[in-house]
């Protein structure tokens, strides 16, 4: 997601982030957090992954995202 532009919406910046096949599948897609903070701000991106019902981890800069409603066990 480095070449996408400055000025893309929240709105753009969402249907991109959740128009990977990863994500449309169900699956965990990742994404740095400088980068949620520059495109949408953290504060809006939790607030959106809350109402998807999506969890979201962090680890190392990173957010990953679960794009299910599974639930997530920590085996370690």
């Amino acid at each position: 997601m480095d070449n996408l532009p400055n000025h893309l919406s929240r709105d753009a910046w969402l249907l991109h982030l959740f128009s990977s096949q990863e994500a449309r599948s169900g699956g965990v897609i990742r994404r740095k957090i400088r980068d949620i903070d520059r495109f949408v701000g953290c504060g809006f991106f939790l607030a959106e992954m809350q109402r998807r019902g999506y969890p979201v981890i962090e680890n190392a800069g990173q957010f990953v995202i679960f794009c299910n409603r599974e639930p997530i066990r920590r085996l370690s």
